[in-house]
């Protein structure tokens, strides 16, 4: 059973944070859609989505004053935080999306195109993907086959520590879909928007 956490949704102008919203009130959990620092602080749970490129996301968070917060509460109180399409790639070092621009820096790696060179794939990658559970994680908790999510995106995370990937999709290349990182979780798929297993992920995330 789900405790009572209570849940930020951080609204840096990038994402769409009403669906988020909506998800969680499904859930009977207490939410808000903010950028204001004071109800950040008083959150026990950080929701970041993000639709948009790596530059606007950075810009939105260093627009509202929100860079130095966002790693004081996560990097030094240890605040778990779920990062949602572009706000989890926001999440590593630096992003090559139309330019080299550095991110918050959880968790060390890059954001770069998908490859889809050998595949013949178009971007963005738009649509329904089961993706591969890997290792024992907390956000994967509960799922007796692979799960099914939806995807929207033509960038994705890769890295420098295998080790955090906790899911996989196969879009020609091995796609990073889930990663966790002691409290930094990230989906790269909208599970707002995937049925009940996009709820599980956030029931996964709330129960911790």
């Amino acid at each position: 059973m789900i405790a009572s956490p209570k849940v930020a949704i951080i609204d840096c102008g990038v994402g769409n944070h009403t669906s988020v919203y909506n998800a969680l009130t499904l859930l009977k959990i207490p939410a808000a859609i903010t950028c204001d620092p004071e109800a950040i602080a008083s959150s026990t749970h950080l929701i970041f989505p993000g639709v948009g490129s790596f530059a606007e996301g950075m810009e939105g968070i260093k627009e509202r004053g929100l860079l130095e917060l966002l790693q004081e509460e996560v990097m030094v109180r240890k605040k778990r935080i779920l990062g949602i399409c572009l706000g989890m790639q926001l999440f590593v070092s630096e992003g090559f999306e139309h330019g080299h621009f550095k991110g918050l820096g959880f968790i060390p790696g890059k954001v770069i195109k998908i490859d889809t060179t050998a595949s013949g794939l178009r971007l963005p990658h738009i649509g329904w993907n089961d993706v591969h559970v890997i290792g024992d994680h907390q956000i994967t908790k509960g799922f007796d086959r692979p799960p099914i999510f939806y995807f929207v995106h033509s960038y994705h995370v890769v890295p420098d520590d295998p080790s955090v990937i906790a899911g996989v999709c196969d879009y020609g290349v091995d796609v990073t879909a889930l990663i966790e990182h002691a409290n930094v979780f990230g989906a790269q798929f909208h599970p707002e928007k995937s049925h009940d297993d996009g709820m599980q992920i956030f029931k996964n995330f709330l129960e911790m």
